[in-house]
Parts: structure tokens; C-alpha cells; sequence
């Protein structure tokens, strides 16, 4: 709880209990009366959201209408496989297994991604891995700027900054990532007649960390009212496996192993929820950096940070804008 001597790192202490029944209480009603849809297809990684975005389906209609959708493509981590496999079969779903490789070979991802590195670090190409990496928020005041580091075949690391064009074209590329697998989302959905999960924690949901028409499309977003934090109490009340439990947060967009926080967070997910939690709720950052292990300065500069992801993705939680307004009839 927050005083006025301090914040506790309690404040996000669920009662586990009472948020899953919640949670599976909505589900349930928004399938069987909103969406009328007879089950839940989700999308998953291994990664903690997801895993826990399944077990509270299970919970709420049964493993029979769950279905884990599996997508990786050859950049995917090797790792991907093996936990998704390991929370389908903790959790007894059906999976259905899509290599979005081809898809993306079709309308020329890889090529495009390859052209926009190869921009900045000449001689990019086959046998290279590369990831983006954005400066620590904390360490760095102003305007963020995005880095690229790219892997030789001979084992040589090169760390280039990035101009404004290559950045672009980089994210535009990988965003053909999440758009192909929501497309198959939404096929499998339809066939079954099953609603599509969207798996964004609050964190993510809040600070846009997600593509718009891609991971960000869902029917139901069980959990985008919940701290990362959070998140990790549910997974563990609910049982998913420990190895997921414990495995560090990732991307698992880019083919060099990545974490979220060197990525668009810029601090670990314990320290972002507590930041984001004090930023909602007016709490002065000396408060909010003694319960963050950050100081004043520090987190004043995570709240400048929230605010400006929050106006630079604004777009992204918007609905295609009229001219007129249309409404409803009935």
C-alpha cells in the first residue's frame, strides 16, 4: 500500500483467487454472449503472458475448446518450440503448428529486413544475426534513439546507431512478423468458430508494445488490465510450469537473442510496473524510487519516458477515424 511515508512493493500483490475467477467469469460471458464464439484460440510462445492467457481459457471453458497456436519462422529462437510445446501439453490443448517462413519469404520480409541493416552496416546478409537495442532510460535523457547490432558469421559484433530511415524500414519489416500470425489467428479462428486471445500484459498495452493490426487485434484481451508483475503471481497460482516461470522476458522478434528491456522498456519489468503504477496514481518519484531501488531523478525521467510512449503510440489504440460519426441503429 502507498502512504504518505512510502510505496510498498506489496501494492501489486494480488488476490490470485479472486482475479482468475474474475477474469474467467468474463471470459465466459464475453464468448458465450458478446462474441457468441464456442471457444478461444491463442496464440503461443513459451513466453509467460501467453501461458497464462491459455491456462485462464482452460479454466474458463475447458482444454477442448482452447486451441494453441504455434508460429515461429527461422529467426524464431530455439527455445520458442520446446516451451510452447512444454505449457500445450502442461495444459492438455490442442495445437496447431504454423512455420510462417514461407509467408514472410513471399512478400519478401527477409529481403526488405536485410536492406534496411545493410543500409548502415554494409556486407549484411546471409549467415548474420543481428536485434535492435534502444539506451537505458535511466543513463540517458532525451530523445531515444535506436542502435543495431549485427553478428558476423565469424563471430564479429558490430553496434552501428541508427538514422531515422534504416529505423523505419526495420520496423516496418518485422512488423510482417505479427501481422502474418494474427492473419492466422483470425483463419483458425474462423474455421473453429472460436474467438481470437490477445495476450498484452498492462504494461505492454499501456506503453503501445505492440503492432497495430498485429498482436494488438484481439477479441479478448484477458489480461491487459494486469502488471507484468502481476502476471507472474497468476502463472504461478494457475501452475505453469516453472521453467517458464523463470525464463527472462524476451522479443523473440530478431535473430540475436533479445530482451524486452534492452529493447523498448529500458528497465526490468519489476521496475517499469512500480514506475507505471506510481505515474498512474500521482506518487512523487522520491516515493516511487525508494520502492524501485531508482532514484528521484531516475524515475522522473521513466515518467517523462511513459508519457512520451504514451503520446508517440496513441495511434495504435485508435479505430479508424470518420469523418462523420455513424450510429448505431437498434
Amino acid at each position: 500500500m502507498d502512504t504518505e511515508f512510502g510505496l510498498s512493493k506489496d501494492v501489486l500483490k494480488l488476490d490470485c483467487s479472486q482475479e482468475t475467477e474474475k477474469i474467467v467469469t468474463a471470459l465466459r460471458r464475453f464468448l458465450s454472449v458478446r462474441l457468441k464464439r464456442r471457444g478461444a484460440v491463442v496464440a503461443i510462445s513459451g513466453g509467460i503472458d501467453s501461458s497464462v492467457c491459455a491456462a485462464l481459457c482452460v479454466r474458463a471453458i475447458g482444454k477442448d475448446r482452447v486451441v494453441g497456436l504455434q508460429m515461429p519462422e527461422k529467426h524464431s529462437s530455439d527455445e520458442t518450440a520446446a516451451f510452447s510445446d512444454m505449457v500445450a501439453d502442461h495444459l492438455g490443448i490442442e495445437t496447431v503448428y504454423e512455420d510462417i517462413t514461407g509467408i514472410l519469404e513471399a512478400v519478401g520480409f527477409y529481403k526488405k529486413y536485410d536492406d534496411a541493416v545493410r543500409s548502415v552496416i554494409h556486407g549484411y546478409g546471409t549467415g548474420w544475426r543481428s536485434k535492435l537495442i534502444t539506451p537505458n532510460v535511466i543513463e540517458k535523457k532525451g530523445f531515444t534513439v535506436f542502435s543495431i547490432v549485427a553478428k558476423a558469421p565469424d563471430g564479429k559484433e558490430i553496434k552501428k546507431r541508427l538514422p531515422l530511415k534504416a529505423y523505419l524500414g526495420i520496423v516496418a519489416a518485422t512488423n510482417f512478423k505479427q501481422r502474418t500470425r494474427k492473419m492466422l489467428e483470425y483463419y483458425h479462428a474462423d474455421r473453429l468458430n472460436y474467438a481470437v486471445i490477445g495476450t498484452p500484459n498492462r504494461l505492454e498495452y499501456d506503453q503501445g508494445f505492440f503492432v497495430k493490426c498485429g498482436d494488438g487485434a484481439a477479441d479478448i484481451k484477458p489480461i491487459g488490465h494486469l502488471y507484468k508483475t502481476q502476471v507472474y503471481q497468476l502463472a504461478e497460482y494457475l501452475g505453469i510450469p516453472e521453467e517458464i516461470i523463470v525464463r527472462i522476458p524476451t522479443t523473440d522478434t530478431y535473430s540475436l537473442p533479445q530482451g524486452q528491456d534492452e529493447f523498448y522498456f529500458s528497465l526490468p519489468y519489476d521496475k517499469m510496473d512500480i514506475c507505471l503504477y506510481a505515474k498512474n496514481n500521482n506518487i512523487d518519484p522520491e516515493i516511487a524510487g525508494r520502492a524501485a531501488g531508482l532514484t528521484r531523478k531516475q524515475v522522473r525521467r521513466v515518467y517523462d519516458d511513459i508519457d512520451q510512449k504514451r503520446s508517440t503510440t496513441e495511434y495504435l489504440h485508435l479505430p479508424a477515424l470518420l469523418v462523420d460519426p455513424v450510429t448505431e441503429v437498434g
